[in-house]
């Protein structure tokens, strides 16, 4: 059996996408409140999948240069969900190698889910 724990971080962050029309709201600058929520996925060996410890010290310094930062500066691509959830996992996946999926927020109602399947 497979379990799936998940640990969420919390962000704050800006970009735009200029890349859209001038008239689309997303092209201007904006910001968000990012909540990135991380999982792994695995047996239960002796106590448990993974510690959230290990998931955080994987994760934590990522999710602290994204911090109150202007996302266009970072993100070699366009600053959509989809694309910073890939920029993340690329990064988190070598230390976290039960790494399952990454979910994105941006906002309480709009969200991307990666996952390895």
């Amino acid at each position: 059996m497979n379990y799936t724990i998940t640990k969420s971080y919390r962000f704050e962050a800006c970009h735009s996408l200029p890349h859209l029309p001038e008239c689309h709201q997303c092209h201007r600058l904006h910001g968000h409140s990012y909540e990135a929520i991380i999982g792994v996925t695995g047996p239960v060996v002796g106590e448990w999948v993974q510690d959230y410890a290990d998931i955080s010290a994987a994760v934590k310094p990522l999710i602290d240069s994204l911090d109150h930062r202007n996302l266009n500066d970072i993100l070699p691509c366009a600053t959509t969900a989809e694309n910073l959830a890939l920029w993340m996992w690329h990064r988190i996946w070598p230390r976290l190698p039960l790494l399952s999926r990454i979910e994105i927020r941006e906002t309480p109602t709009s969200n991307c889910i990666l996952t390895n399947e």
